[in-house]
């Protein structure tokens, strides 16, 4: 369900990106203004970015096979790292070199009407889009019981992160945009609107490393949300065929998606037929719990006592 969810953010935000890039590149080729011009190559930008997040969720969401036992979710992750990497490059890299020319040479505007009038309306859409990516966030952060604001941080939905900072980031750039013009058009210098240019491809910068560095922790085996790292320990503690556990590790194999290992201490008594049953009965009782949880393999490990 929550695939589907992201998918339909991607979609309204790759839409709304698509359209706000063109409206962009058709005002700041008219003012000559260079913050225009970078909104235009953030627009952009976002917009590869949704369609690199579409082929995410799309590719991250085929079932298990033969050759990937535990699924394709990482998949995920390494086409969420490229949509960051596109933001990197494709946004931040021009916005900045483009406003530092601009500020060094300078540039002469023109009619700014029209980029005030697609701003504006930029600034509309982007709200829209924005509240569809909060809206399924606050769905999901009631489900777990933790405030949106955290699980937008420790979340495994790249997808979904990526359209929340994204789509926030655009409409701080938009605001930033606006007052480049406005400082421009008073003062009579192209200084503002560069600097503004500018301030646009550092926000970018920031974004991008943020998901960069999320989606890397992911590749190289990030592990679960210590709040389920607690559950699953309280789970297993709970059953009474569970004397001890030695050892739990946990890992994520796709959005929402966990493998969990863990070395239990069983009770004495039980026999070989009665530690398969222990096990069918823990491995149920995790998945009830946490939907989430796809693998799970427990080791029969006694504890050391002195």
């Amino acid at each position: 369900m929550e695939q589907q969810e992201s998918l339909g953010t991607v979609l309204v935000a790759g839409a709304a990106n698509l359209t706000i890039a063109l409206a962009k590149l058709v005002a700041g080729l008219i003012s000559g203004s260079a913050a225009m011009l970078s909104e235009a190559a953030h627009s952009t930008a976002d917009t590869v970015t949704e369609l690199l997040l579409l082929v995410s969720v799309r590719r991250g969401s085929r079932p298990a096979d033969r050759r990937h036992p535990f699924g394709h979710g990482k998949a995920g992750f390494v086409w969420a790292m490229m949509a960051a990497v596109a933001t990197l490059v494709g946004g931040a890299g021009f916005s900045i070199t483009h406003g530092v020319h601009e500020i060094s040479h300078g540039e002469e505007l023109s009619n700014l009407t029209p980029s005030y009038i697609v701003l504006a309306v930029a600034f509309a859409i982007e709200s829209v889009s924005l509240a569809k990516a909060l809206s399924q966030l606050r769905g999901q952060a009631a489900r777990y019981q933790i405030h949106p604001v955290r699980l937008v941080r420790t979340t495994s939905d790249t997808a979904l992160k990526a359209v929340v900072f994204e789509d926030t980031a655009a409409l701080v750039g938009l605001v930033v945009a606006a007052a480049g013009l406005l400082g421009s058009q008073l003062s009579g210098s192209a200084l503002w609107d560069g600097a503004a240019s500018v301030a646009i491809g550092l926000l970018l910068l920031v974004v991008a490393i943020t998901l960069i560095q999320s989606n890397l922790s992911l590749l190289i085996g990030q592990a679960a949300p210590q709040r389920i790292q607690t559950g699953i320990r309280a789970v297993l503690l709970a059953s009474p065929e569970v004397e001890d556990v030695v050892e739990l590790l946990t890992m994520m194999i796709g959005p929402g998606s966990v493998l969990v290992a863990a070395k239990i201490d069983f009770r004495d008594e039980a026999s070989a037929a009665g530690l398969e049953i222990a096990c069918d009965e823990v491995d149920r009782r995790l998945r009830e719990r946490f939907p989430g949880i796809r693998q799970v393999f427990l080791d029969p490990t006694p504890t050391l006592r002195r």
